[in-house]
């Protein structure tokens, strides 16, 4: 019968595990000094050698010859063990065995001496499937077993854990496999199958695998299937995903803005039976990789691929701004949210694919990448225009720098520090003075917008060069008018007690924060470049 790839390369000692070196010397250092605890427990995710590493150590602690804290596994002991017929090494899966009178059981069970081993090891698989009974019924044996019990726990989610248990145990944590370690493993393994794995594919499958071993195999044996000659292809087909080449023809299409060619890819590999999930999946972590070569200068040691691979990548990346791969990142892990409860998941994806190639539709929060890349374009015609300076023999006039066309937008707070001093508004004639009407305002607030009446509870207001002058003691008071919710209500509320736009300042104590976004530092820069005559 043929067995699966994952069972038949199981590692057989300690020093056959990839990837997990800090857990297989501590162990083996137990094991040669003797000082063997009581109990384990084994933490990780799937796949990372958890229940190997077990099966491993209850070998080693019942070898009659161990090696170097490893198991013979020539010895009628390891020979037992392995092809299950000493029956002192017992592996309770607890998740159909998580009652609490399966516990008690295993607790009467755990009195009788080992029938041919010199320990009696149970290894409960899962062990966080077990209710909260059962954990209480485990807890005085898990601390206090019979000297010829050994207890080796097993689980994927840590924190679903009691206290109590944990502190009863001594942990390992199993860490992710390295990608370079599973592309290894991969290679020898298609060596000793006399199948052609190039190694751009190990790579893949390793990618793929996301730091389990176990999933690694698992693939690497459906792609045997497909046959004996393996490249990216294969991997791509027996795994349901994209592949490199349709990623960069996706990230192309979203370089150029073309939507319509990204749709038919989408409809042509659906139509191939892709699997949506995979390729957003696929999709996030492919502009992942463009971020990091966008970002990193020497980037090897953070992309998994090949150097062709990693040279089309930093290609790629040149031709996005790191404000676009950022904005795909979060549509596409937003879509991977919505395609989990989707009723057409294809649907989900051709929309973020717009988004993707068309920023516009977007609608996310801030400054959108189109209007970014108009800032910038602006941005180095000031330095270049400031970077001309006239001849000394004969000065010319200043260029007329022609204003921007500002955004219609609702009235903004001002702080009354602000210099030059405020022009006075043209569209109100309201002497200066208190303002009388102030209280009628914050009552209206108080209707509109809670939250803020409570910043603006004990502030008055005053009139000034056309303007309502805000005075109040809280110091985020500017900070939290500055907000596009909060100003819009505060001038709906002036406009409705005067009858006419007001501009809006604050008087407070502390000096308020000065603008941060792109589009207010291009505004100071137009002004300084204006006040300075084109200088």
């Amino acid at each position: 019968m043929y067995q699966a790839l994952y069972r038949k390369w199981r590692p057989k000692n300690f020093n056959d595990v990839y990837g997990q070196p800090h857990v297989t010397r501590t162990l083996q250092s137990q094991l040669e000094s003797g000082r063997i605890s009581h109990a384990y427990l084994f933490t990780g995710s799937r796949g990372t050698g958890k229940t190997t590493c077990a099966k491993i150590l209850s070998k080693a602690v019942n070898c009659l010859n161990p090696v170097d804290g490893n198991p013979c596994n020539e010895c009628e002991i390891c020979r037992g063990i392995e092809n299950g017929s000493i029956l002192d090494v017992i592996e309770i899966d607890a998740a159909s065995n998580n009652g609490v009178d399966n516990i008690r059981d295993l607790r009467e069970e755990a009195n009788f001496t080992p029938a041919n081993a010199k320990f009696r090891v149970y290894i409960i698989d899962e062990v966080h499937m077990l209710s909260i009974g059962a954990f209480n019924a485990l807890l005085k044996t898990l601390e206090e077993p019979p000297s010829h019990v050994i207890f080796i726990l097993a689980t994927t989610e840590i924190h679903k854990l009691p206290s109590t248990i944990l502190s009863r145990c001594q942990r390992f944590d199993f860490k992710r496999i390295a990608p370079e370690d599973i592309t290894a493993r991969l290679m020898y393994v298609a060596e000793k199958e006399n199948v052609t794995l190039t190694p751009n594919a190990a790579s893949l499958i390793a990618r793929i695998a996301d730091g389990g071993m176990r999933d690694a195999l698992s693939l690497l044996d459906r792609c045997f299937a497909m046959g004996t000659d393996i490249n990216e292809d294969t991997v791509s087909d027996a795994a349901g995903i994209a592949g490199t080449i349709h990623l960069f023809s996706f990230s192309e299409y979203v370089a150029k803005g073309d939507f319509t060619s990204a749709l038919k890819l989408v409809s042509k590999l659906h139509s191939d039976s892709c699997d949506i999930d995979s390729l957003c999946t696929e999709l996030t972590l492919h502009f992942r990789n463009l971020m990091v070569a966008k970002t990193v200068n020497e980037c090897e040691g953070l992309i998994v691929c090949s150097n062709d691979e990693l040279l089309k990548i930093k290609e790629r990346a040149g031709e996005l701004k790191l404000s676009k791969i950022l904005s795909c990142i979060e549509i596409l892990e937003q879509t991977a949210k919505n395609i989990k409860n989707a009723a057409n998941k294809k649907i989900q994806l051709e929309a973020a694919v717009i988004k993707m190639c068309a920023p516009s539709a977007s609608s996310g929060e801030g400054i959108s990448p189109d209007l970014e890349e108009r800032i910038v374009a602006i941005e180095e015609k000031l330095a270049a225009l400031s970077s001309a300076k006239p001849a000394a023999s004969q000065p010319s006039p200043a260029p007329v720098q022609k204003p921007a066309p500002a955004a219609p937008s609702e009235p903004k707070p001002e702080p009354e520090e602000e210099k030059p001093p405020l022009p006075p508004a043209p569209e109100a004639d309201i002497p200066d003075g208190d303002f009388k009407g102030w209280p009628e305002v914050l009552e209206k607030i108080m209707r509109y917008d809670i939250p803020l009446y409570g910043i603006m509870a004990n502030s008055t207001a005053s009139i000034k060069n056309g303007r309502v002058v805000i005075h109040s003691e809280n110091p985020t008071l500017f900070d939290f008018i500055c907000t596009d919710t909060h100003s819009k209500e505060l001038a709906r509320a002036v406009f409705e007690v005067v009858g006419k736009k007001m501009k809006i300042a604050v008087s407070n104590t502390e000096k308020p924060k000065a603008a941060t976004s792109p589009l207010e530092n291009l505004k100071n820069k137009i002004n300084n470049f204006n006040s300075n005559g084109g200088q």
